[in-house]
């Protein structure tokens, strides 16, 4: 399928969506959001696809967040219906990468801003360059520091504490905090950020496709219970029926 603002490529299991608006350093805007719903709804129901790499088209960098020139013009000129509206569709795309089966791995250079901030956490695994950096930008423009699923995500990687900071200041955080935080898992030079990406997504390719996919939705429910009990619980559910289909299977 041709896309206008992203690129999609897939190649011995693994796709490869490139966020493609390079001249607003891949800048989120209403065509790119459709777009993006179509991908995650085709990944969702996809037999081929079992891990999916994300990334930014371009050398500036990976995303900026929302684009303000077109949201600005929508959103303050809107009605509070409309511009509700429009705010949950853009946050549910970050609902539908939770959603899809495939393990998502983020290869990130330069900013991630905003929504690409928020593109970076709702991923599974982050590989970054040194120039790699990330903030909450909402606060920055007047708007409130928690948004695009940030304040759900963010304080379960990094800690409460700093994930505080981060989204009350708009600070950046650099990449060496990323590192040291434990937000992102390797940090490459960035001619080797993609090729980093693909040797991980290999590995995990290689996999029972059923095991990846029980992983990612325990990991998923996991992140919402409340106690070690419930964690449990689902991981039993997860391994009892993988052993079933094993068995199935011989």
């Amino acid at each position: 399928m041709s896309y206008q603002t992203i690129l999609y490529e897939e190649k011995d299991h693994i796709g490869i969506l490139t966020l493609n608006r390079p001249e607003t350093v891949n800048a989120l805007n209403r065509t790119m959001i459709e777009e993006l719903e179509q991908v995650f709804q085709d990944l969702e129901y996809s037999n081929t696809a079992r891990v999916l790499i994300l990334t930014g088209g371009g050398e500036k960098g990976f995303c900026s967040g929302m684009d303000m020139k077109e949201s600005a013009a929508i959103l303050f000129e809107a009605s509070p219906e409309l511009i509700y509206q429009y705010q949950s569709r853009a946050s549910r795309l970050f609902y539908k990468m939770r959603c899809i089966p495939q393990p998502i791995i983020a290869a990130v250079h330069g900013a991630a801003a905003g929504a690409g901030f928020s593109f970076a956490m709702t991923s599974d695994v982050r590989v970054i360059t040194p120039e790699a950096k990330f903030n909450a930008a909402y606060i920055n423009i007047g708007l409130g520091g928690a948004d695009l699923a940030s304040s759900y995500f963010l304080p379960k990687l990094i800690g409460l504490g700093r994930a505080n900071e981060f989204l009350l200041t708009g600070d950046f955080m650099t990449s060496e905090a990323a590192m040291q935080l434990g937000f992102a898992s390797r940090m490459v030079p960035r001619d080797q950020l993609m090729e980093t990406a693909r040797e991980i997504a290999i590995k995990m390719a290689e996999k029972n496709p059923l095991g990846l996919k029980m992983t990612k939705e325990a990991i998923n429910q996991n992140l919402g219970v409340s106690s070690l009990e419930q964690a449990l619980h689902f991981e039993n559910r997860n391994q009892a029926f993988m052993i079933t289909a094993m068995k199935v299977k011989v």
